[in-house]
């Protein structure tokens, strides 16, 4: 048998089921205020349940420029990354997280707010 071809499917299982252990609700995601941060590039981190997350968010004239995944595990998740524009656009991080991805939408909202406490 090959086990490297199973791999995959053993992954994704395991982020399903672990997915299902965590209760999005309870995870609050905070916002920043930009005039209390210099221009520049930060780091920001998270883990929500199995998802983890690391970007870049770089912030310049105050603002929001970009925010650059670096890492993001994420099962099937990628879609939640449609969130990074929502959050560019606003400049907040008080958006609404992708239909379907919530713990990736979730893990990147985190990794922002972490980047820029």
């Amino acid at each position: 048998m090959n086990y490297k071809k199973l791999l995959p499917v053993i992954l994704l299982a395991l982020t399903l089921l672990s997915a299902g252990c965590v209760n999005f609700d309870k995870i609050v995601i905070g916002d920043f205020d930009l005039k209390r941060t210099a221009d520049g590039t930060y780091q920001g981190k998270s883990k929500v349940g199995p998802v983890r997350v690391i970007l870049d968010v770089t912030v310049k004239d105050g603002k929001i420029s970009s925010i650059d995944i670096i890492r993001h595990f994420n099962g099937l998740g990628k879609k939640a990354e449609a969130v990074i524009p929502r959050v560019i656009e606003a400049q907040s991080l008080e958006v609404d997280a992708v239909s379907g991805a919530t713990a990736s939408s979730k893990a990147i909202l985190k990794a922002i707010e972490t980047a820029l406490e």
